[in-house]
């Protein structure tokens, strides 16, 4: 059985995506900060006949992150599909003037050393495999830089542009990566920005691959 981790799960998006891939026979890790959260949240799936486990890691931890991912691939079987999609700290979010070089760390080191860190420690299975689904999660200040919310716009320009080089690196290998931008939000007060419309696109972009970045609304 293949396995979708999640990093990054709570109880919207992450939960809807679960659901999802858990219909189509996927087994699932949840990995989050606390260990609380996501043992509910794989107790709410099991019990929905999905095969799902919880796994806490902080994304700003490397040892940490590659030990959840050991445990969830020994536990439930090789990750085929990765999402990415922690959501960002408020404390991150400072107006452009008024952030530091330091306010700038914490961004960085859950936007792009975090995943930076998923996708090393799992291109190796993903590579025996021969095949396999990376996805980023991002809003829309990863292509367009809102400066109320410097630290997420710096970081996730720094993410995207890993997310697009690991496209084009792996492509031929027959590993697909994709980046799905979410503006205004999850929810947002729109049908398609509600999480069971999301986790069904995010399900699309493993099953049809092909395209690197895609955009809600369009």
């Amino acid at each position: 059985m293949s396995t979708i981790a999640i990093i990054g799960a709570g109880p919207g998006l992450g939960r809807a995506t679960a659901r999802r891939f858990g219909r189509d026979g996927f087994s699932v890790a949840l990995i989050s900060r606390t260990q609380a959260n996501v043992d509910r949240l794989a107790a709410e799936l099991t019990a929905e006949d999905i095969v799902a486990r919880g796994y806490a890691a902080d994304v700003r931890d490397p040892e940490a992150l590659r030990s959840a991912l050991d445990a969830a691939a020994s536990d439930l079987g090789p990750i085929e599909v990765l999402q990415y999609s922690p959501v960002p700290a408020k404390g991150f979010m400072k107006p452009v003037l008024e952030t530091t070089a330091e306010d700038l760390i914490g961004p960085v080191e859950q936007s792009v050393y975090g995943p930076v860190t998923a996708v090393q420690h799992l291109l190796p299975g993903l590579r025996e495999l021969g095949r396999g689904t990376i996805l980023f999660i991002n809003g829309s200040s990863a292509v367009a830089p809102n400066g109320n919310v410097t630290g997420t716009s710096v970081a996730f320009a720094g993410e995207s542009a890993y997310a697009r080089m690991l496209h084009d690196a792996l492509a031929p290998e027959g590993i697909h990566v994709a980046q799905l931008i979410i503006p205004r939000g999850i929810g947002a007060g729109e049908a398609d920005h509600e999480p069971v419309a999301l986790a069904e696109r995010i399900f699309s972009l493993h099953r049809d691959g092909g395209v690197f970045r895609s955009f809600v609304g369009e």
